[in-house]
This record gives C-alpha cells, structure tokens and sequence, in this order.
C-alpha cells in the first residue's frame, strides 16, 4: 500500500491546529494557543500570516516531522465567494481573495495561505481546502427573502456537516450521494442543513443570518424589534453586529458561552438555565423539521452533531421533537482535522479529483 502524508492546517482565532497523517493514521496533532498579546500586535488577520506561518514549521521540527516527505497540504477553507462542496487546489485567485478578505475577515483565510507557501517549498506537495463554511449548494427557491434587497445565503458547517454525513452512510454500506440527510451541527454556532443526495440544498446562515440561537450567537431574531432597535439612538452598528454574532444567544442570556455550564446549572435545578436549554434545544428541533419539508419528508436519518451534542437532555429532548420523522444518529463534538486530512488522501488516492475553478453563485 503506497504511503501517504498529509498535513492539515486549522487556524482559528486564537489558535492554530495543526495535524500529520499518514494514510488513515494520525501520527502528530497540536493545538497551538495564541494569547491576546501575540494577536494584538497585528492589525489584520492577513498580517498574521508570516508569525502563524513559522510557528507552524518550528512545531514540526520539534516533532521530527520531515516536511518534505509531506505529499498534500490541507488549509482549512476561509471566507470566499460562494462555491460548491469538494476539494479545491490553490490557486492565484483564490490567495489574492483571502489576503483582500473580499468576504470577510476570519482566522480560517489564512488556512489556504500558509498551505500554500509551505507546499510551494517542497518538492512534491500541493496544496488544498476542504469544505469551507460558504459552501454553497442551495436550490434557488431557498435563496428568495421576503424583499428584493435581502438574500439568504448559506454560511455553515460544511466540512464537519459533510464528514459526518459521508462517515454515517458508509456505516450503513450506502453513498452518501444517494441518501437525503438532515445534519444539525450544534456547537458555538448551530447549523442544520437539509442534504439532498449529496447536495445541502437548504441551510441556515449560522454565521449572522438565522436559525436556532446558539451560545454565542442569536439566530432568528424578530426584524421589527431589530429595525426598531437600530433606530433608536441605543446602540453603534458595531454593537448590533456583536448582538448578532459574539454577544447573543446564551451569551446575551446568561453572560457564558459555555453550554456545558448552562447543563449543569439546569440539572442543579436554575429554572432560567432550565428554560434556556429548553428553548435552545426547542429551536434545534424546529428547525431540523422545517428542513424535512424540504426534503418533501423523504429523510434517512438525522444527525446530530458538534460539541453540544455531548448533552444527553438536550439530545433527548430534540429526539422527542423530530423522532417522528427519521432514525436519529448521535456524533459527538467534532474532529476537523480528521476531515481536512481525509478530504486530502481521497486526493492523493485519485478518489476525488480536486476542483480548480471557483464558480461564484452569488
């Protein structure tokens, strides 16, 4: 069997995870803390680059990891314009995208960055993204808003929502391009996405659009409130933005995005942390049976998973609401190195063929 080493590069905003494979095999992870200090020095995330860059190459060597025997190099995929789900090699397009931020400014931009320069220095490595969260596949009706000036877009999970999705149809001997899946990832953000034979044809924005609220962010809010709110003299619209994204959901509730604390509060009796567990499970299973009318009912199996999905009484309790409608599979917490690694051997292996060209729906 030929061998095969991949590196994944996952850059988040106060760290950088980094992981080697060789062929299925984990056989090197670490996460790297930045504290406050290290990225208050850099005005923009772009600027971080060289600093990541090198801290990810002093904590190879330390390992013994040999970086030219490295075959692909995987960066997790950042804030692009919208593409479909699949593997994409790196290209000019793509960096000069990233290092202007034309979609935004977030940590996982320098994934493909740093990917890149490190496989322009070896002999044989290319470098990739997986699945990045504006992944876009979603049917056309799913896009119309209630006015001309409003879209909805889709920004989500991709990479853990198609990894878990692939990883349960091959569980039961089936492709994942055959079956109709509904995915809900619950973690800081909570995405649920309608998969149609391999396809998320409808998803919420679980970035700052809507969907259920989550531990740091709000979700579907009511817009009359909202509108009201942003008139009134009250609030910057910096503020509102972190009302939206950062400050919301449990954070705006119970002053913690640790949704752990608030399980363990609601067990130990709080009635606030009781009801706020419920209504956040209570939007988790509205919005995962909204999506199975997408899917005309017609739903194999609905998955939950991310790191929320630990909690018993929560699963328990969005399995009473949606049981009716397909078998639930339970994947705790997340493994996206795992996903970036694997999307970069089925490339390696000539099971997947990486996509070049990034054809923009918006």
């Amino acid at each position: 069997m030929e061998e095969f080493k991949v590196l994944a590069i996952n850059p988040g905003s106060t760290s950088t995870k980094i992981a080697v494979y060789r062929n299925n095999k984990s056989v090197f992870l670490k996460n790297i803390k930045h504290t406050a200090e290290e990225i208050a020095q850099f005005k923009t995330i772009t600027d971080q680059f060289g600093f990541r860059k090198e801290i990810i190459l002093r904590e190879l060597k330390e390992a013994g990891i040999d970086v030219n025997k490295i075959s692909a190099i995987v960066g997790r995929g950042g804030l692009l314009k919208p593409i479909e789900s699949g593997v994409y090699e790196v290209n000019e397009q793509m960096k000069n995208d990233l290092r202007n931020s034309i979609m935004g400014e977030h940590a996982s931009n320098l994934g493909a960055l740093i990917a890149d320069d490190i496989a322009q220095s070896l002999p044989s490595a290319k470098a990739y993204i997986a699945d990045p969260v504006v992944v876009d596949e979603m049917d056309e009706v799913a896009r119309i808003a209630g006015h001309p000036k409003f879209k909805r877009v889709s920004i989500f999970h991709a990479l853990n929502q198609k990894a878990i999705a692939r990883l349960h149809a091959k569980s039961l001997d089936r492709r994942y391009e055959e079956m109709n899946i509904i995915v809900a990832h619950l973690g800081g953000g909570i995405s649920v996405g309608a998969h149609r034979q391999g396809r998320v044809v409808d998803v919420n924005n679980a970035l700052d659009g809507d969907g259920p609220f989550s531990p740091e962010r709000a979700g579907t809010i009511p817009a009359g409130q909202l509108a009201k709110l942003c008139f009134s003299g009250e609030v910057t619209y910096d503020e509102v933005k972190k009302m939206l994204t950062g400050k919301g959901g449990l954070v705006a509730h119970a002053g913690t995005n640790d949704a752990y604390e608030i399980e363990l509060k609601a067990r130990s009796g709080d009635a606030k942390a009781k009801l706020l567990q419920d209504a956040m499970s209570y939007n988790i299973g509205k919005a995962i049976a909204a999506m199975a009318g997408t899917l005309k009912g017609k739903v194999d199996v609905i998955i939950l998973t991310g790191g929320i999905a630990h909690n018993a009484y929560l699963v328990e309790y969005v399995k009473e609401m949606v049981g009716f409608i397909a078998p639930v599979a339970v994947y705790p917490g997340e493994d996206e190195m795992q996903a970036l690694a694997m999307n970069g051997l089925m490339v390696l292996k000539g099971e997947v063929m990486p996509r070049e060209d990034r054809k923009s729906v918006v």
